[in-house]
């Protein structure tokens, strides 16, 4: 793997420990104002990771 692969790789992994943070508050019993905030800060996170899953397929196809 080439560097860019890795930077993307560790980017990934600390989105995804976000992520999951935000997963807990959801999965906690209902705070609206808490849960309403993780569900949408969930959702970015999401977003973040996938588009870094997309960069990282680029960066094996150029391979």
């Amino acid at each position: 793997m080439n560097e860019r692969h890795e930077i993307l790789k560790k980017a990934r992994d600390r989105m995804i420990e976000d992520r999951d943070a935000h997963a807990k508050v959801l999965a906690a019993p209902f705070d609206r104002d808490k849960a309403e905030r993780a569900r949408l800060k969930f959702v970015e996170l999401q977003v973040l990771i996938d588009a870094i899953e997309r960069a990282m397929a680029g960066e094996r196809a150029a391979f």
